[in-house]
Parts: structure tokens; C-alpha cells; sequence
């Protein structure tokens, strides 16, 4: 039992901490704007070398990045709708599905560029693990998080208690109705596009401490981000973030030595587990467990 929680239920925890963050960008930006954003994964990271650049040239641990990483992300988001998307938002969905295809390819090549191919990291060094009697828990698992859980109270806070925030569930419930209300439509979407960026940034350099960084890194989880966000229901961000935090554990116990001492799926094959669940969820359950749009 104690293998089970410290080597998968606690990874898996952090794994779906991250995919929640970026599945909830992801069905705000397709709430507000009925726009699935391939390019989120490549915005992931960029933020994550944002984050990056930062360490290097300030000195800085990552975890002090966060803010400079958002603040990186955020301009790149509103550049990428003020030059393509606005220009395309009456065209049909798959016109604008393949312009942020083409999106994600330019930011990928701008980051191959200037970083490099190979996998690098924030050189953090070895922080061994708290010891709590028989749990053995990563400082940096804890920290990853909390700092998910504050993300997820400050949006909580936005858009509930928040006039944008109001606006922007009003554009999701009903786009006409809101225009007609006197919603600043354009103002809303900023304000998406930026929420979303911010989002995905902290997840980009969460999954880089977590893991290693490399231009592709936010491309290799963009499955799992949009499986978590139809599972929960797309255009829902609670939805979003519950689907991240299931398919995160789904993941992890998926390799558990359950029957005989072998694993019920090799490690290599985890990421099959995010397709798997996506098909599931079409087939059995289109509109995700918050019925989304």
C-alpha cells in the first residue's frame, strides 16, 4: 500500500496538478471563443523556457520565475489572436483549428532556435525527499501542488466573484446574449487569452522542474491536456481541472504491479492511456462529466 501511495498515487497527483492547469486554459479559451487552441502545448512551453531564460540571467530559482515566465506567455497569447485568430474568428472552426496548428508550429521553431534541440533543465540540484514515517514525499511535488491549488483559488475568485469574471461565463452561456447585454466582447477575450496564457505557463514550468525541458514538451501533453478537458467537459473549467487531476492518476496507476508483480501497462505506454480515455469518453459520455458544449 505504501508503494501504491508513494511511487504512483502521489506522482499521479502531480502529473493531473499539471494537466488540470492546462485543460483549464484550454476550456476557457473554448468557452469563450468555440475554439480548441492547438497551440496551447507549445504555449506550455514557452512559458517553461521563459522561466528558463530567467534563471540563467537573474539567478533565480524557477519557483521565482513563475511571475516572469506569465508575464513572457501572456503577450505572445494576445499577439498570436491580434495577428491570426481575430482575423478568422467568423471563418469555419477547422480554418481557425489549423491556423493555431501553424501557430504552435511557429512558437516550437522560435524556440528550437534560440534554445536548442537538446533537453536541459533548472538545475536544481538533489533536494532529498520529506520523510513522514513511511511516506516519502518530493519537496517539489509539495510545492507543485500547493501552487496548482492557489491557481485554482485565484481563478475560483475571478471568475466568481469578479465583473470580468462574470462577463466571461456570460460570453460561455450564451455569446449573443451577452453581446446584446452590453458585454465588451473584446475586452472578455483578452482577458481569456490572458487568464489561459498564465495558466498555461505555471503548468509549463511546473512540468519543467518536475521533469526536463524541451521545445516539444508542451506538444507531448497536449492529448492529455485536451482528453482531460472533453472529460470533464469542454468549455467547463472545473471540468477541466477535475478531468486533469483523473487522468494524471489514471496515468500513473495504469503501470501498477497489480496482478503477479508486472506492471498493467508498461511505463512507455502511459501516455496511450490519455488516448484511451479521450475515445471512452466520446463514445460513452460526448458531453464529459460537467456536460460541456
Amino acid at each position: 500500500m505504501l508503494e501504491l501511495v508513494n511511487f504512483y498515487l502521489l506522482p499521479g497527483l502531480v502529473l493531473g496538478a499539471i494537466y488540470a492547469m492546462s485543460a483549464t486554459g484550454l476550456s476557457l479559451v473554448y468557452g469563450v471563443m468555440r475554439f480548441a487552441h492547438f497551440a496551447h502545448g507549445d504555449l506550455m512551453a514557452f512559458g517553461a523556457y521563459a522561466a528558463l531564460a530567467a534563471v540563467d540571467a537573474l539567478g533565480i530559482s524557477p519557483w521565482a520565475a513563475i511571475p516572469i515566465a506569465a508575464a513572457a506567455t501572456v503577450p505572445v497569447a494576445l499577439a498570436a489572436d491580434a495577428l491570426f485568430y481575430a482575423r478568422l474568428r467568423r471563418s469555419l472552426p477547422a480554418v481557425l483549428l489549423i491556423s493555431s496548428f501553424g501557430t504552435g508550429l511557429m512558437i516550437r521553431a522560435g524556440l528550437y532556435f534560440v534554445f536548442g534541440p537538446t533537453q536541459t533543465g533548472y538545475g536544481m540540484g538533489f533536494t532529498p525527499p520529506l520523510v513522514l514515517g513511511a511516506l516519502r514525499i518530493q519537496v517539489r511535488h509539495l510545492w507543485i501542488i500547493a501552487g496548482a491549488a492557489v491557481a485554482a483559488l485565484a481563478l475560483h475568485l475571478l471568475l466568481t466573484r469578479s465583473r470580468a469574471g462574470r462577463a466571461m461565463r456570460a460570453m460561455a452561456d450564451d455569446p449573443d446574449l451577452a453581446r446584446i447585454t452590453g458585454v465588451d466582447v473584446a475586452q472578455v477575450i483578452r482577458l481569456t487569452w490572458a487568464v489561459a496564457a498564465v495558466l498555461v505557463a505555471i503548468a509549463g514550468v511546473f512540468l519543467g522542474i518536475d521533469t526536463q525541458l524541451t521545445p516539444g514538451m508542451g506538444f507531448n501533453v497536449l492529448l492529455a491536456s485536451f482528453a482531460a478537458a472533453i472529460l470533464g467537459g469542454i468549455g467547463r473549467p472545473w471540468g477541466g481541472a477535475l478531468g486533469g487531476l483523473l487522468l494524471g492518476m489514471a496515468e500513473e496507476l495504469s503501470s501498477f504491479p497489480l496482478i503477479g508483480g508486472a506492471p498493467l501497462l508498461e511505463p512507455a505506454y502511459k501516455t496511450g492511456v490519455a488516448f484511451a480515455v479521450l475515445v471512452l469518453t466520446l463514445i460513452l459520455r460526448p458531453q464529459g462529466l460537467f456536460r460541456g458544449m
